[in-house]
């Protein structure tokens, strides 16, 4: 593994952003964590620098102002995140090797496709959506910078074409054009070397996913980690549960 790995994950102040954060700085990669609420993302990043290297900036990712204030928190910070014998001013510093597309809104059981209030699911779409695409567009000059980048979108199997049956009109809808992110993203970038994938993480104990759900954050967070350090270069553009490909 390439050594001083940098990753930045979206909503990691809890869940599977969380769950996310830690282990990729269990694996000593320096983690950028954000929360869209400063105070939560605080209280976050004292429990997460006990497992390695994390910094922290607020970040909301449907307002640009917010976004391109942590592309230059990253890409400023990051000139020193590399032990002092290992620093200079060349090639490696200012560099993103890892984005996770984690922070996501609303799984609206209360409507249908029939009946959906469209000013919420517009606003679905921008967090769920377009912030992803938005991100990626900001930190591609940072992602460019690694021998290996790798962005994972984390998506849903309500987001697969076979799962749309009219419910949760607003997040199957979202997760559904957030995999035509990703495709679009691994097929303009498959030159560079950066692979896209998205992962569905399952059904989680998170606030979303509610208390009966069956799987552990930390569960749900295994396979968007295992995408974040593939190393095989043609795994991009792929939808993965459980590390297994599955049907868009």
């Amino acid at each position: 593994m390439e050594k001083n790995k940098v990753a930045l994950v979206t909503g990691a102040n809890r869940g599977i952003g969380f769950a996310v954060a830690k282990e990729l700085l269990k694996k000593d990669i320096t983690v950028i964590a954000t929360s869209r609420k400063e105070s939560d993302g605080r209280k976050a990043l004292e429990k997460l620098s006990t497992y390695g290297n994390a910094l922290y900036h607020q970040l909301d990712v449907t307002d640009t102002q917010s976004i391109d204030a942590c592309y230059a928190f990253a890409k400023s910070s990051l000139q020193d995140s590399r032990p002092k014998g290992e620093r200079s001013g060349k090639a490696e510093f200012g560099k993103l090797d890892i984005l996770i597309n984690n922070a996501g809104i609303n799984y609206d059981t209360h409507q249908n496709i029939e009946n959906a209030d469209l000013d919420e699911v517009l606003t679905t779409l921008k967090t769920n959506t377009l912030a992803p695409l938005q991100m990626i567009q900001t930190f591609l000059p940072l992602l460019r910078n690694s021998q290996a980048a790798r962005i994972v979108n984390v998506s849903s199997g309500s987001g697969a074409l076979s799962s749309q049956d009219g419910t949760t009109p607003g997040y199957s809808l979202s997760k559904l054009g957030l995999n035509g992110v990703t495709l679009a993203f691994a097929n303009q970038l498959k030159s560079d070397g950066i692979l896209v994938n998205s992962v569905c993480p399952g059904w989680v104990r998170t606030d979303m996913g509610g208390s009966n759900a069956s799987r552990s954050p930390e569960k749900g967070a295994e396979t968007i980690v295992r995408a974040a350090l593939l190393e095989d270069n043609s795994m991009t553009g792929k939808f993965f549960r459980d590390m297994n490909e599955i049907a868009w």
